[in-house]
């Protein structure tokens, strides 16, 4: 069985140095880089499982190399790792498509864990339904699109997820944790606010779709209305 490999982006050489070798020793193959175009070169010249990236990063920064990744790839894990912790950081990381933003400093045991919880998400071989029908709008949730004849709408990954998940429990009340967890693995303020920009978006994409809406139920959750 092939080893999991793992993108690596940090410049402190002291950090780098302990995050790579107790990954290894949880079995990762980890290919450290100190720069941004450093680190984009080994992606493109090599398949990876999932990237590990710091924000502040010379040359070019954790958000450009996941902007350009997501260029390339919807699908592979991203998890940012940065001593930013302003809520607009970790808000624009995950509108670039990341899997999540730990706030340094982390502990090792919870970035495993979180490496185990989007291994296996992406890892997934499914057979479920990949083309939903939304009023006028089809959406191809395997490849992040919602279109018509007319236009052509590209969601985030998160976007895509949490619209599949709608639509897999259409008139079913969802609680807010429930989503969180379902999602992210985590029920965080952070998160939180993340998912209400995401079910902004939804619901501008689809205001003029004729018995179709996501309520807002307070303090409770979500439910995605569709009334046929």
């Amino acid at each position: 069985m092939k080893p999991i490999r793992i993108l690596y982006a940090e410049d402190d050489e002291t950090l780098a140095f302990l995050t790579k070798d107790n990954l290894e020793q949880n079995g990762y193959e980890i290919c450290h880089c100190s720069d941004g175009n450093i680190c984009m070169e080994a992606f493109r010249e090599h398949h990876f499982d999932l990237c590990i990236l710091d924000i502040m990063l010379p040359k070019k920064d954790g958000f450009e190399i996941a902007a350009e990744i997501r260029m390339v790839n919807t699908e592979i894990p991203i998890i940012f790792l940065s001593a930013k912790t302003l809520k607009e950081d970790r808000l624009k990381g995950l509108r670039l498509g990341a899997d999540d933003y730990l706030v340094k400093p982390f502990s090792i045991e919870e970035l495993v864990l979180k490496i185990e919880i989007f291994l296996k998400r992406s890892q997934k071989t499914t057979f479920e339904k990949s083309v939903y029908e939304i009023g006028r709008y089809k959406f191809d949730c395997k490849n992040f699109v919602v279109y018509n004849e007319h236009e052509k709408i590209t969601l985030t990954q998160r976007e895509a997820e949490l619209l599949k998940l709608f639509l897999d429990n259409k008139n079913v009340v969802l609680k807010r944790e429930e989503i969180l967890k379902m999602l992210w693995g985590d029920d965080d303020y952070f998160m939180g606010r993340s998912l209400d920009v995401f079910i902004s978006r939804l619901r501008k994409i689809l205001v003029n779709e004729a018995g179709i809406s996501i309520e807002n139920l307070h303090g409770i959750g979500f439910r995605f209305n569709v009334n046929s």
